[in-house]
Formats: structure tokens, sequence, C-alpha cells
């Protein structure tokens, strides 16, 4: 068993790796490429993989969260291949990832885990915090589309300017359930994670207009004929007259209508009205995972 640093040339592997492993997380080869050959700036970005006899059976990332005004240093998506499991693969990528990060001397660090790692992640001084839920829908049980609500315009965000979609969802995510906020949301950061991801449909992606207002989004990536709901929200200054559910609901629809055929999402527990569209909309629970906090000072 050997790790290294991932390279661009390990997306095909790591893409399927996750599909395996995490099949409710979706990003494909062309979006995992770019993570690994374009690091977000400024973040102290990297990840690594461990191969055994050539294949890659684990990944990690590590890096600063800039989004926060917390400091905080965020252990990403740590997985090992279910027949490599128990041989010291999963320690020796968080090593790694802790290696990495140390010379930052972060006061916290975030990571997280599925409920059957939790025993191994509080051996490694990482306290569970908040819970996350992941779903999934089957979107030829998709409702069918309703009326857009009065005064309101559903568009797609394909012809929208970035920045205009960027300040709703700096908006709407700074009061977003979690125990780091994002409240620091820059613009160029945005841009590299979100509206530039080559895995972001901008197509389905889709807005809602108030008096020519962007009051709300829903954001798509998408792998094939899978997808994952990046992020939905609304201004505070327009919630209640459920501009979320519409405009999730007509991004759905726009993307079943494009070929995707399963859509996949994650919301922390206690985001209730995030949670209840979701339902409404025919999700169903698939995984569960758990925010788990170490401090370091």
């Amino acid at each position: 068993m050997g790790i290294r640093t991932a390279v661009p040339d390990d997306a095909p592997a790591v893409a399927a790796l996750r599909a395996h492993v995490l099949p409710f997380l979706v990003r494909g080869v062309a979006s995992t490429r770019q993570m690994i050959a374009e690091p977000p700036p400024d973040r102290h970005w990297t990840a690594f993989v461990a191969e055994v006899q050539g294949e890659v059976v684990g990944w990690v990332s590590a890096f600063r969260n800039t989004s926060s005004t917390r400091p905080v240093g965020e252990v990403s998506l740590l997985h090992v291949h279910p027949e490599h499991r128990g041989r010291g693969i999963g320690s020796g990528l968080l090593d790694a990832a802790l290696d990495h990060l140390a010379p930052l001397r972060l006061p916290l660090l975030r990571g997280r885990a599925l409920a059957e790692a939790l025993p191994y992640a509080r051996r490694r001084g990482f306290t569970p915090s908040r819970e996350e839920r992941f779903s999934a829908l089957d979107l030829g049980s998709l409702p069918p589309l309703p009326p857009a609500p009065a005064g309101v315009r559903l568009i797609s965000l394909a012809g929208v300017d970035p920045r205009r979609v960027y300040e709703v969802d700096a908006a709407a995510s700074v009061d977003e359930p979690g125990d780091v906020p994002t409240d620091a949301l820059a613009y160029e950061h945005w841009l590299a994670d979100t509206w530039d991801n080559v895995g972001l449909d901008r197509e389905a992606s889709t807005g809602a207009e108030v008096d020519g207002v962007l009051a709300a989004i829903s954001l798509v990536k998408r792998d094939g004929a899978r997808m994952w709901s990046d992020y939905t929200g609304t201004v505070p200054a327009y919630r209640g007259r459920g501009l979320a559910t519409a405009a999730k609901t007509a991004a759905l629809h726009r993307a079943a209508a494009s070929g995707v055929t399963v859509a996949y999402t994650g919301n922390d527990e206690a985001n209730a009205p995030m949670v209840a569209i979701n339902e409404r909309l025919g999700y169903r629970p698939v995984a569960s995972q758990w925010s788990c906090l170490r401090e370091t000072a």
C-alpha cells in the first residue's frame, strides 16, 4: 500500500471509487480532474490517494475553509474501498491530510463520517457534531410542474450574470444550519467552486425572479444521468413564498428533460424547511453522515 498526492490522471479511478463507496455524492471524471488540476485559490488545497498494486483504493482532500470567518481546516471525503478496509489505509490518508494542514495551525478541524465510522472518528479525536441526511429521487416519479407562484418568473441560470447568482447564494447561506457558518463566501472562491465547475448544468439550474430581482436559486451539478442539487436557497427577505420549492421543482424538471434519471441531495437534519421541501418532492433518505469536529488548540 502506498499513499501519494493525487494527480489529474487519477480522476477516472477516483470518480469510480467514489461512485462505488459514496454513490449519493455526484462528481464525474471531468469535474474530479478539474478539482485536482485547478485547486481552489488561497485554500492550501491538496488531495491524497491510496494505492494497492497500482489500484486507487482510497481518497482524502484537505484544505483551509475560506467561506467562514471561523478559522477551520477541512478533512474532506475520506473513504476507502470496502475490500481494503482494516489495513491502516484510512489512517494513512488521515495522517497525510493532518500533516498537510498542521503548518496552518488552525484551531479547529472538521471532517465527516458515516455512522459506522464514528467510533474510528472518536478514536482520532473527532467529536460528532451534526447529522446530515442524503436523499434520492427517481425523476420518473417527479410530481408535475405546477404553475409558478403569482408574480414569479422561473428562469434558467444559463444566461444570468453569475454575480447575481452568487449574491443569492451568499445571502441565503449565511443562516444555513451547520457547525461552521458560511459568512465569508468570496466571489472568486464561489466562481471557482460553483460557477466554473465543469459539472454545473447551468441550463437546468434555475432561478426565481420577483419583480426582476433574483430571489431564489436551485443549482444542478450533473454526471451523466445522475445529478446533485448543489444548493437551493432563498434570500431571507423573500422567504415564505414558495420560491425555493418552485425553483427546485423547475430545476428537476429541466434536468429530467435532458436525460437525468436520478437526483441526490444532502441536508443538515436541522434544516427543517429544506427537508420538508425534499419530502414533498418525493425524495427518500438513502444515507446519513455526521459532521465531526476536532479542536487543536
